[in-house]
């Protein structure tokens, strides 16, 4: 993919799933990744595995996406470290297993926590990473300095019939995207938006591996499979690279499918 080699990236919730995907793969196209996850011990694992693979600088940091303080070190550090950010990718999240309730019984506090991480957590490191993305220099193609890659879930798009924090979480990603899109495009940073579907990732506890509960979930999926954390982190790659320097302000289902029928 052009223009990767060198770039400055930060990935929050870069440790596992989805991110730690996306960690590897612009590892391997040569990005200069900051691994950024709240779990100190897989981070460190993760940002010395990907270095020990490629020839890429890789560091690790650990912060919680939902504390303000922490997410401005974090990305003063890879700042620092990297010699400045040239892209960013969200992809902290959770999913709190009260949410699974009906709205009237979903716990104020469940609601919240999701809301601060998923949303919150998404604005905070937008925020401190945009003046840096403006600093970068523009691509060869077209002149756009930064790129942002939100990671929302197609329960914003569409919901899923449960989730409420999860649900109006991601919702709030793919709004604030296209704000990013309308408020930097003419300064030069794209913000562009992926909407997973049913991926199998350490967030979704392993339930599909459960062969009935697959049987149940794929016949809603053209493609008839769930998709592997990589063909997301692909994608996210893609969107950051010089590959898509006209892409700006769109939100992608990346579902197999899903939301087409």
């Amino acid at each position: 993919m052009r223009g990767l080699v060198g770039r400055p990236v930060i990935v929050t919730g870069g440790a596992s799933g989805i991110g730690r995907a996306a960690c590897s793969r612009l590892a391997i196209e040569g990005a200069a990744v900051a691994v950024v996850d709240r779990n100190a011990a897989l981070v460190d694992e993760v940002a010395a595995a990907l270095a020990a693979g490629c020839s890429a600088r890789v560091i690790g940091i650990v912060a919680d996406v939902a504390k303000e303080d922490e997410v401005r070190a974090a990305v003063q550090r890879a700042r620092t470290e990297l010699g400045g950010v040239g892209g960013l990718v969200t992809s902290a999240g959770i999913f709190d297993g009260g949410d699974m309730n009906l709205l009237a019984d979903v716990p104020l506090e469940t609601f919240a926590r999701t809301i601060a991480v998923n949303l919150t957590g998404t604005f905070l490191f937008c925020k401190y990473a945009l003046p840096l993305l403006l600093e970068a220099p523009p691509s060869a193609n077209g002149g756009t300095r930064g790129a942002i890659v939100t990671i929302a879930s197609t329960a914003g798009l569409r919901g899923h019939g449960f989730g409420s924090g999860y649900t109006a979480s991601k919702g709030g990603v793919v709004a604030l995207t296209r704000l990013l899109a309308f408020q930097y495009g003419e300064k030069g940073v794209r913000a562009n938006c992926i909407c997973p579907g049913a991926t199998d990732t350490p967030m979704t506890g392993g339930v599909y591996h459960d062969s009935e509960y697959l049987a149940r979930v794929t016949p809603r999926i053209p493609l008839r499979r769930v998709a592997q954390p990589e063909e997301i982190g692909d994608v996210a790659c893609h969107l950051l690279s010089d590959d898509a320097s006209f892409v700006n302000g769109q939100v992608i289902a990346v579902d197999g499918g899903a939301t087409a029928m």
